[in-house]
């Protein structure tokens, strides 16, 4: 590989500010605001605003979107097209 062309890969806190889940990582973020974790290192920490923990996808609060009644509707506005 090159040297010099690749971003700086180190360990990274990331935190979710809304569900309080923090977890230790490697990414190429970057943050100026630090945190010391478990194992006593300093850590550079990213805030992130969703994460598993508070997606609705995964924490089953997703809503479920009635599409065959959406289909209706639109069949009822515009009329079926013949071919």
């Amino acid at each position: 590989m090159k040297k010099d062309i690749h971003p700086d890969y180190h360990p990274v806190v990331f935190r979710d500010s809304s569900a309080g889940l923090t977890f230790l990582t490697r990414s190429t973020a970057t943050s100026d605001t630090t945190i010391e974790w478990e194992d006593g290192q300093i850590y550079p920490v990213v805030d992130v605003e969703i994460s598993s923990s508070s997606h609705p996808f995964y924490t089953g609060r997703a809503k479920i979107l009635d599409t065959a009644g959406q289909v209706e509707k639109f069949r009822r506005r515009f009329g079926s097209r013949s071919t």
